[in-house]
C-alpha cells in the first residue's frame, strides 16, 4: 500500500504521525512511504532521517495522493480538497465537536477511522491514551502560569509555601487525563480534588494516591461547592467519540474567583464547561467573569517530541492492520470498527450521529 504522511498545519502543531523508526517498518513490510517535505522538523525529526528509513519526500499533494494518509490530526478546511473516495485516513478526528469535516468526510466518500474511538475489549482507548497522558500533564503546567499575577491570574503558587495555603486544583473526571493531571498538581504540592461519576473508579484513585487527595462523586452540586474554593479548575470528562456533557454552566461562572483558571482538555469534543471555546497556541486563553479560560484543542502540540514518540508508539501496530490488509483490517478487527467514522458517504459512528442529530449505519453493514 502507498502511504503518506503529511507536514501538519493546524496552528503551532509540531507533531508528525510517524517516526522515522515507523516509516522503517512499513517499508520492511513492502509497503511505500511518502513523506512530505519538513514533516518531521517540529519534532527535531530530519527529512534525512525518514528517507534513511526508506521513504520518499515529497508534496503536500504527493503526501495526500496515498492511498491511506496518517496523521495526527484531523484535516483543517484547507485540506478538506485532499479529501477523496477511496482514501484511507487515520488520524485523531473529534467529529463530534466538528459538523464541517464531518460534512466534507461524508461528502468526499473517504474512509474515516479516528484514533480517538479505537477501543479494545476491555474498553481501552489505546490511541486516545498517550495523548491523554499528556494532556493531563500540561494542564497542570498551563493551569499554573496562567495563575501568575503578570498573566492576569489571582496570583496563587499551587504548591504554596510553609506557612501559605497550596492552591485547590479541582479535577472533573478520573479517567487517563483527570489521573495524570492529579499526578502533576500532588507533585506540585497542590490540594486536589477529582470528581468522577464512577465509585470504582474513585476507589481506585484514593488507593493510589494513598488517600492523599480528596475525591468527590460527580454531581452538580457538588461541582457548585467546590467552585468558589478552586484555583484551577480541570475538565477532563471524556465520552467515547461523543461531545462532552456541560457540566460547569454559564450560571456557574460567577461561583469562581476573579482570576481562577479553568482548562478544558474536553475542548477538541466540545467541553465540558459551558462557555469553553477552543483556541490556540497563539491565542490560548480568553476571560468570562473574570475566569482564565484556557481552552487549546491540541494542547500536545506544545511538547511535539514527546508527543510524537508516545503516539507513534501506540498508532503503529493499528496502521501496520490497515496497510497490510486495508478494509478487511477493519471488518476482521473489533478495535478497528469502532475506529471507523465515516465510509463511502456514510456515517458509522453513533456518539458523532447523535451530537448532529443524523442517521448513522453500523460499520458492519458499511463494510458488508
Amino acid at each position: 500500500m502507498h502511504i503518506g504522511l503529511p507536514k501538519e498545519i493546524k496552528v503551532k502543531e509540531n507533531r508528525v504521525a510517524l517516526t522515522p523508526g515507523g516509516v522503517g517498518t512499513l517499508v520492511r513490510r513492502g509497503h511505500r512511504v511518502t513523506v512530505e517535505q519538513g514533516a518531521g522538523v517540529g519534532s527535531g525529526i530530519q527529512d534525512s532521517e525518514y528517507v534513511q528509513a526508506g521513504a520518499t519526500l515529497g508534496s503536500a499533494q504527493d503526501a495526500w495522493a496515498a492511498d491511506m494518509v496518517v496523521k495526527v490530526k484531523e484535516p483543517i478546511a484547507s485540506e478538506y480538497g485532499f479529501l477523496r473516495d477511496g482514501l484511507l485516513l487515520f488520524t485523531y478526528l473529534h467529529l463530534a465537536a466538528d459538523r464541517a469535516l464531518t460534512d466534507a468526510l461524508l461528502k468526499s466518500g473517504t474512509t474515516a477511522v479516528a484514533y480517538e474511538t479505537v477501543q479494545e475489549q476491555d474498553g481501552s482507548l489505546p490511541l486516545l491514551s498517550p495523548m491523554s497522558e499528556v494532556a493531563g500533564r500540561l494542564s497542570v503546567q498551563a493551569g499554573a502560569y496562567h495563575l501568575q499575577k503578570p498573566v492576569g491570574g489571582r496570583g496563587v503558587l499551587l504548591g504554596g509555601v510553609p506557612g501559605v495555603q497550596a492552591g485547590h486544583v479541582v479535577i472533573v473526571g478520573g479517567g487517563v487525563v483527570g489521573t495524570n493531571a492529579a499526578k502533576m498538581a500532588m507533585g506540585l504540592g497542590a490540594k486536589v480534588t477529582v470528581l468522577d461519576v464512577s465509585h470504582r473508579r474513585l476507589t481506585y484513585l484514593d488507593d493510589v494516591f494513598f488517600g492523599k487527595l480528596t475525591t468527590m462523586m460527580s454531581s452538580e452540586a457538588n461541582i457548585r461547592a467546590l467552585l468558589p474554593e478552586a484555583d484551577l479548575l480541570i475538565g477532563a470528562v471524556l465520552i467515547p467519540g461523543a461531545k462532552a456533557p456541560h457540566l460547569v454552566t454559564r450560571d456557574m461562572l460567577p461561583l469562581m474567583q476573579e482570576g481562577s483558571v479553568i482548562v478544558d482538555v474536553a475542548v477538541d469534543q466540545g467541553g465540558c464547561v459551558e462557555t469553553i471555546h477552543a483556541t490556540t497556541h497563539d491565542d490560548p486563553t480568553y476571560i468570562v467573569d473574570g475566569v482564565i479560560h484556557y481552552g487549546v484543542a491540541n494542547m500536545p502540540g506544545a511538547v511535539p517530541r514527546t508527543s510524537t514518540f508516545a503516539l507513534t508508539n501506540q498508532t503503529l501496530p493499528y496502521a501496520l492492520q490497515l496497510a497490510d490488509r486495508g478494509l478487511d483490517a477493519i471488518r476482521s478487527s473489533r478495535a478497528l470498527s469502532l475506529g471507523l467514522n465515516t465510509h463511502q458517504g456514510k456515517l458509522t459512528y453513533r456518539g458523532v450521529a447523535e451530537a448532529f442529530g443524523m442517521d448513522h449505519v453500523s460499520s458492519e453493514g458499511v463494510l458488508a
